[in-house]
């Protein structure tokens, strides 16, 4: 397990390799929501500042989907379709990063809170919170 007081860097991506990006990780905790489209990807949510985040390539590989209020920019890989990031509407203009594409396995270096997502409206602020 890493020290949970260490910033650490990260690189992933999809599952083809066309998207490609790092990530820098100055606490390691994360979110897994049960709302409909979070349980249906299996995101697990990494939420970081703009600067923490850079796209390394694939950037003209990404294609995004939204719905309901359209907040929320789903961005996925158009050749495997994996979900490697997006904009959440929790938090616009950052990036959520699905920890799952990270490379290797390193979901057990996190602590992970669950969030009522289905219930979005009732719990964001305990998320915005964070």
């Amino acid at each position: 397990m890493t020290n949970k007081s260490e910033s650490a860097i990260y690189e992933g991506g999809c599952h083809c390799g066309a998207v490609r990006f790092r990530v820098r990780v100055n606490k390691p905790e994360a979110i897994n929501c049960n709302c409909s489209i979070c349980r249906k990807k299996g995101f697990i949510h990494l939420i970081v500042p703009p600067e923490q985040f850079t796209l390394l390539k694939g950037g003209n590989e990404l294609t995004t989907y939204t719905f309901n209020t359209g907040t929320a920019k789903h961005t996925f890989c158009r050749i495997c379709g994996i979900h490697p990031f997006y904009h959440p509407r929790s938090h616009p203009g950052w990036f959520d990063v699905n920890v799952r594409t990270l490379d290797e396995d390193v979901l057990e270096r996190f602590d992970i809170k669950d969030f009522d997502g289905a219930n979005w409206e009732k719990n964001i602020d305990e998320l915005r919170q964070e």
